[in-house]
């Protein structure tokens, strides 16, 4: 019988919550300020962690240096805030999910919209 809630998992969403703690109200630099953190993959062995990440003005090539530039800091928390004894690479990655979910709402609406044109002609 398969674990249903998989420590990596637990291990993931405590990254998660800790690291939009620490961009929120630790980190200094002002390409990072308006960051969301939209989710972490762990790899089985805790050494690496995909950070997905997302913001209004959409990716920036600053905003991705920035993240690379606090990883080590953002990293050193971590080790403080979480018991753990490897403490994973944090690899940024930017959460296009956002975005191509308010394009196809955009679709979705135009296609209503023309439809509904259409119907009272």
């Amino acid at each position: 019988m398969a674990k249903d809630y998989a420590r990596t998992d637990r291990i993931a969403e405590q990254i998660q919550r800790e690291l939009a703690g620490l961009l929120r109200l630790e980190v200094k630099d002002p390409r990072v300020q308006k960051v969301t953190i939209t989710g972490v993959e762990v790899t089985n062995d805790y050494s690496h962690a995909k950070v997905f990440y997302t913001t209004l003005d959409g990716a920036s090539k600053q905003l991705q240096e920035g993240l690379e530039r606090a990883a080590g800091f953002l990293r050193s928390q971590l080790a403080h805030a979480m018991k753990l004894r490897i403490i994973p690479q944090l690899h940024f990655v930017y959460d296009v999910s956002i975005e191509r979910g308010s394009h196809l709402s955009q679709l979705i609406d135009q296609a209503v919209a023309s439809d509904t044109k259409l119907s009272k002609e």
